[in-house]
């Protein structure tokens, strides 16, 4: 697992905003077409499990974001 975190710090170290904008699109579609695959009867529950996740990641990342741009 160090390996793979290691890696992925490499990789984030050579990345420019486009590699990550691709990564977010690349995920994005997949994420539609797991959507589409969801039985009617459990998609209430897996789009409060998809919110869940999207406030657990998006509110560290523009905290981040805010205190990268506060230094400067």
């Amino acid at each position: 697992m160090k390996k793979l975190l290691e890696l992925g710090d490499r990789y984030a170290g050579e990345s420019t905003w486009k590699d990550f904008a691709m990564v977010k699109f690349c995920l994005f579609s997949m994420g539609i077409i797991a959507g589409t695959r969801i039985p009617e009867r459990h998609r209430k529950a897996a789009a409060g499990a998809a919110a869940c996740v999207f406030a657990a990641t998006y509110i560290p990342l523009m905290r981040k974001l805010f205190s990268v741009a506060a230094k400067k």
